[in-house]
């Protein structure tokens, strides 16, 4: 990869979008659009004769779709970012979620401001972060791969510092799980929640950076690969154990106690963190309502949204888990977490479910 440009090649059967995109890229510093593609065939063919360092991918395309070109892709075995335009639509969310299974990096929504500076902006604000994380987490994956990564699941030397003298751990097994996630999510949680058995003794309550419809899709996606029920969380909700209720995009998510039952609450709450849902707003509600009998795990995702969270639920004696750097797309919000000192155990993604199985069972004394 160039040192000073980013080579982007943009692919859409839109002339009007490709120029768009195009447009866009090349207003962010050091991108250079170094070529275009009306179909994922053609894609691919200056996927390879160009070699961009990252591609911004349409779904819906004659010849070769989006879905395809991942597909095609991921069997030659190029390990491209991929960025995918997707609308806000129930069957491009679904769409999307596949792209995202498929090795897609990320995705932005098509811009819907009131005209085209407004949306152009949109756009360009949406995919300037993303290209960044996108070939920073590339270049790590290259990075380690030539090092040898020892004591990967060691939580780092600082770890619960700032709280051992003040807080208690618990010893007892957590009553819920708390669970973080952005970029790189719906990879990360097909990887864990399937592992899961039908009895996991506690609720599971997840915040993954998604719009609306996007978490529906995805919540549909998990439950019908996993023992445990998955679904979107409704305003009212009863955590129930052996049950996943993933946070509405678009919408905050809490847990509060009526009378002597714990609900869900679904509410409208400004974004925090430029987060809507948030990772902090869940952690604090469940600090507040469990107290000392949580698990909070945070796993891949860009900024640092949970770390607050993690913060108020180490000072109620709960326990952290988090995703190693080395399995991470995106080893940001992790990162924070354990650079923070509140880290309890830091694991692969490949064991997350088995910690997670552990700790319910007979707690996290191991620990």
């Amino acid at each position: 990869m160039a040192t000073s440009t980013i080579r982007a090649l943009v692919i859409d059967d839109s002339a009007l979008y490709r120029k768009f995109v195009s447009s866009v890229l090349e207003d962010i510093p050091e991108v250079e659009v170094v070529g275009t593609a009306t179909d994922g065939r053609i894609g691919l063919k200056k996927i390879q004769e160009l070699k961009p360092d990252f591609i911004t991918l349409d779904l819906e395309m004659p010849e070769l779709d989006g879905l395809g070109l991942l597909e095609e892709l991921k069997v030659l075995g190029l390990e491209l970012p991929t960025i995918m335009i997707s609308s806000m639509t129930a069957t491009g969310a679904e769409a999307t979620n596949r792209a995202l299974q498929l090795g897609a990096f990320d995705f932005v929504l098509k811009p819907q401001g009131k005209g085209p500076d407004e949306s152009r902006e949109q756009l360009k604000r949406d995919l300037a972060p993303k290209i960044s994380a996108s070939l920073a987490s590339l270049r790590t994956r290259q990075n380690s791969a030539t090092r040898a990564v020892d004591k990967r699941d060691a939580a780092p030397a600082n770890a619960t510092k700032r709280f051992v003298d003040a807080v208690k751990p618990s010893v007892l097994p957590p009553q819920v799980v708390s669970l973080g996630v952005s970029t790189g999510g719906p990879v990360a949680l097909n990887q864990v929640i399937p592992r899961l058995p039908a009895d996991f003794p506690c609720p599971v309550l997840v915040v993954q950076h998604m719009p609306p419809l996007f978490t529906a899709s995805l919540a549909k996606d998990l439950d019908r690969v996993s023992a445990v029920k998955v679904v979107e969380a409704v305003n009212g909700m009863q955590p129930q154990p052996g049950q996943v209720y993933i946070a509405p995009g678009g919408s905050q998510m809490r847990v509060v106690t009526r009378g002597r039952t714990r609900a869900i609450e679904i509410t409208d709450d400004p974004p925090e963190r430029s987060c809507r849902p948030s990772v902090d707003y869940l952690f604090r509600s469940v600090a507040k309502v469990y107290g000392d009998r949580v698990l909070g795990v945070i796993l891949t995702g860009m900024g640092d949204d949970g770390t607050t969270g993690c913060e108020l639920l180490k000072r109620s004696g709960a326990k952290i888990l988090t995703q190693d750097e080395a399995s991470c797309v995106v080893y940001g919000m992790p990162r924070s977490v354990a650079e923070a000192g509140l880290s309890d155990k830091v694991a692969p993604l490949n064991t997350i479910a088995d910690c997670l199985v552990d700790a319910v069972g007979a707690g996290t004394t191991a620990w």
